[in-house]
C-alpha cells in the first residue's frame, strides 16, 4: 500500500517536472522568435514609404558605377533578401540575436554583394549614394558595415530601427524620389545626416529568422528544413 502511493506520488511528480519542461522550452522558443539573428535572411520595409529595400545587378549610371540599391513595393521579389552577417573582421555566431548599437553586414542574397555607401552623390536627390559592393564570395571594405541604432536590448523583429553607416556617420534612408527607367517606379536609397530625417525606419518583414545553435536536437532538425 504504502509502495504504491509512493509511486503514485512519483509519476505524477515526474508527470509535472515533464510539463513544465515543456513550458519553459516553448518560453524560451517564443522570446528567441523575437529577434534578429546572426545568419538570418530577411526583407526591411521602410516603415513610412511602405517599400522594401532591394538590389538588382544593375549599376549606377552616375556616381560610383556600383551596382544600385532601391526600394520596391512588391512583397515576394527575391531581390529583396538580405543576410544578416558580422561586421568586417568582427564575428558573430550563427542564431545568436543582434544586440541593439552592435556592428553588422547585410549581404544581397542574389548577387552576393554587400550594401554600402561612400561619399558619392545619390542620382536623384543629391544626398548621400547607397549602393552594392563586394566580390563574389561578398568581402568588401568596411564601407559595407552598418551599426543596428535600437533602443531594446536586442533587435527586436516588431520593432523598426535605424541603420547608420559607420564610416560616413550617416543613416539608411528612403528618399521618396523615385526613378524613371531602366527600374521605372523603385524607390531612392539614400544616406542622411540625422536619425530624424524622414524615412529613417526599417522594419524587418518576411525571411527566414535562425535560431541560436543551443537548441535541444529535435529543434535543431525541425529548423534545419526551413533555411535557406
Amino acid at each position: 500500500m504504502v509502495f504504491g502511493k509512493f509511486c503514485n506520488n512519483y509519476f505524477y511528480l515526474i508527470k509535472i517536472l515533464v510539463l513544465v519542461s515543456l513550458w519553459v522550452v516553448q518560453v524560451t522558443e517564443g522570446s528567441r522568435a523575437e529577434y534578429v539573428t546572426c545568419g538570418s535572411i530577411l526583407k526591411l520595409l521602410n516603415k513610412d514609404l511602405n517599400l522594401r529595400l532591394h538590389s538588382h545587378d544593375v549599376k549606377y549610371g552616375s556616381g560610383s558605377g556600383q551596382q544600385s540599391v532601391t526600394a520596391v513595393d512588391v512583397t515576394d521579389d527575391h531581390n529583396s533578401h538580405w543576410l544578416v552577417r558580422a561586421a568586417k573582421d568582427e564575428t558573430c555566431k550563427r542564431g545568436a540575436p543582434i544586440k541593439c548599437n552592435s556592428n553588422i553586414r547585410l549581404q544581397h542574397v542574389s548577387t552576393k554583394k554587400n550594401l554600402h555607401s561612400h561619399y558619392f552623390s545619390s542620382p536623384l536627390s543629391g544626398n548621400q549614394e547607397v549602393s552594392c559592393y563586394g566580390d563574389e564570395n561578398g568581402e568588401g571594405d568596411s564601407g559595407d558595415n552598418w551599426t543596428v541604432v535600437c533602443n531594446n536590448d536586442y533587435w527586436r523583429r516588431d520593432t523598426p530601427v535605424k541603420l547608420r553607416h559607420i564610416d560616413t556617420i550617416s543613416y539608411l534612408a528612403g528618399s521618396g524620389r523615385t526613378f524613371g527607367r531602366p527600374i521605372s517606379g523603385q524607390g531612392e536609397i539614400v544616406g542622411v545626416s540625422s536619425q530624424y530625417e524622414a524615412y529613417t525606419d526599417w522594419q524587418p518583414q518576411e525571411g527566414l529568422f535562425v535560431h541560436p545553435s543551443d537548441l535541444l536536437p529535435h529543434q535543431q532538425a525541425k529548423i534545419s528544413h526551413t533555411e535557406l
